[in-house]
């Protein structure tokens, strides 16, 4: 009478002994992992001997504050077109992006900037934009857009056209709503960086993807293409968000990080990817914004200048105080608000 209960408990011993071995295997799983994306990540950071940026010296007068975790915190996204260059060399920003997120409301707004603005570039007179980047690395090129911007640039993170397509495809490519057939050839690359698309809705690889960011051969030229390059990286954030890219995630890091340059810390990308996930886009806008360009030559070359500085700095903060995912409010809550939207601008700057 006796044996039966002791087959139960013995049962039962061996089903939380089975139960204890998979839980710690998950453990153990989840440790690797999470050591895995932590490499990852860490390789990012690249030493000055193995930085493509390492001639170039870290001024303390550009320097911009720590972020500390609870004031709005911004991004420089940069790519370059690095193909042909020898090892010391740096290529102009090909584009650029500012990623701006208020950890308070937890909205994120996405800033391209106008590759031909004309600027003054910190110790170098005035010159297109792009460039600061091959006068003084990162550092230059952040100090430049922020003074732009009227934003402390704290990170920045850099790529190239390789990273660019070894991301998209290991994410699982991008879909994308193709506007207009793309078509450009160009002989001097011997082809590779050719774009062939058709319109419509489809998923892209690295290398179209590439194509579809790149396209500028319109009316519009870079005004287009700026925004295209907006719409790919939302696409590119939702598909980092699904639970089957987190899981994919060390794979994904250990692809791209020989592309990958940044001078976050892995601590800020863990903050910063917490943050990600917590906000929501709430505006995209290009900068400078159609009616504050102004067309001059310089040299006998078109450059973009910006009309009126301050109206930038404000257009700036509307965009940064706005949210397009909600409805807009009436004319007569417009009127009630106005001074107090016009205080939460003033208050998400920097």
């Amino acid at each position: 009478m006796r044996s039966q209960p002791k087959k139960k408990r013995s049962l039962g011993i061996r089903i939380l002994v089975g139960v204890l071995v998979i839980l710690a295997l998950i453990i153990a799983g989840i440790i690797v992992w999470g050591s895995g994306v932590y490499k990852g990540l860490d390789s990012f950071s690249k030493t000055k001997e193995e930085s493509r940026f390492g001639q170039f010296e870290e001024k303390p007068e550009l320097a911009i504050s720590k972020w500390e975790g609870k004031e709005r915190v911004n991004i420089l996204l940069l790519g370059a077109d690095a193909r042909g260059l020898e090892e010391d060399q740096v290529a102009r920003s090909d584009s650029m992006m500012v990623a701006s997120f208020d950890p308070v409301t937890k909205k994120a707004h996405l800033f391209s900037v106008l590759r031909d603005t004309y600027v003054e570039i910190d110790g170098h007179g005035d010159g297109r934009i792009n460039t600061a980047i091959t006068l003084g690395g990162p550092q230059l090129a952040m100090k430049s857009i922020g003074d732009l911007l009227g934003l402390d640039i704290q990170y920045y993170v850099y790529t190239d056209f390789e990273g660019f397509k070894a991301l998209i495809d290991a994410i699982g490519g991008v879909s994308i709503d193709v506007e207009k057939d793309m078509h450009y050839t160009d002989n001097a690359d011997n082809n590779e960086y050719d774009i062939d698309l058709k319109a419509g809705y489809q998923e892209l690889d690295g290398d179209k993807a590439l194509q579809y960011v790149r396209f500028r051969h319109d009316a519009m030229s870079d005004f287009t293409r700026t925004e295209r390059q907006r719409n790919l990286l939302q696409a590119v954030a939702k598909e980092l968000q699904s639970s089957w890219n987190i899981i994919k995630m060390k794979n994904i890091l250990e692809s791209v990080s020989p592309y990958i340059e940044t001078n976050l810390q892995v601590t800020d990308m863990l903050k910063l990817g917490q943050l990600g996930v917590e906000s929501h886009v709430a505006g995209t806008a290009q900068v400078p914004p159609m009616d504050l360009i102004a067309d001059e030559k310089v040299g006998g070359a078109s450059v973009l200048a910006v009309r009126d500085d301050a109206e930038l700095l404000a257009f700036v903060q509307e965009t940064l105080a706005a949210d397009q995912t909600l409805p807009s409010p009436s004319p007569s809550a417009d009127a009630e608000d106005g001074s107090a939207s016009t205080n939460s601008g003033s208050n998400t700057s920097q």
